[in-house]
């Protein structure tokens, strides 16, 4: 018992480590490509999201979780939410680059990037469903008896089945929170923005003011 737990922190503390530096190598590469620091926060914070799908999917449906498998579909998860965050803001920026007001581009940037993302999330997890359930062909019966041997469970479930639930569950939970608190957060951090820059370019303007009042 005493071995089984050590080896369980041992495997914790490693996750822990490497997606810490998952996220900060994603980071870096989403500051690179935006040259700006609230977008890739706002898109990271889908990650968040993705886990907190994940908990509550375990949870409702009582499943047990691996520190192992769970932590690897959460890395794994976290490359699929993060594109869809990607293509919900790159759009944003591209309408607002050709004179589109702000709120409407983020309105036409949801509904245009809802179907790739909506299809990204199914496929995904669909193909994940005969994993997490344990499907079990036998492809050499199959093709001499044309008997496939269909059954579902198995030992692999034990070690798939928790990689698998963690990424449905999350990409479940985390698209709808794509959809809809990423245009919100970048409305609110696009409008707090340019609260900010007119503040100090009204700070700025005084400032020069009273130089000139000064200078006369």
């Amino acid at each position: 018992m005493t071995g089984a737990q050590e080896d369980q922190a041992e495997t914790s503390n490693f996750l822990g480590v490497a997606g810490l530096v998952a996220l900060g190598l994603i980071f870096m590469i989403l500051v690179i490509q935006f040259n700006s620091v609230g977008k890739p926060l706002i898109i990271l914070t889908e990650i968040l999201f993705s886990v907190i799908g994940v908990l509550l999917g375990f949870s409702l449906f009582r499943m047990e979780i691996s520190i192992v498998m769970s932590g690897v579909g959460i890395m794994a998860l976290a490359g699929i939410v993060v594109r869809n965050g990607i293509l919900l803001v790159e759009f944003t920026d591209l309408l607002i680059s050709q004179g589109v007001e702000l709120k409407d581009a983020v309105i036409e940037a949801a509904r245009t990037r809802m179907t790739p993302v909506l299809l990204t999330a199914m496929a995904a997890t669909l193909g994940l469903i005969p994993l997490a359930v344990g499907l079990n062909i036998d492809f050499v019966t199959l093709f001499t008896e044309f008997n496939p041997h269909i059954f579902f469970g198995g030992d692999n479930v034990a070690f798939w089945g928790p990689l698998s639930w963690t990424m449905i569950f999350g990409l479940i939970f985390g698209t709808f929170l794509t959809l809809f608190l990423v245009p919100v957060m970048y409305l609110i951090m696009a409008r707090f923005r340019a609260r900010v820059y007119k503040t100090k370019k009204a700070e700025e303007h005084g400032d020069a003011k009273e130089g000139a009042i000064a200078a006369i």
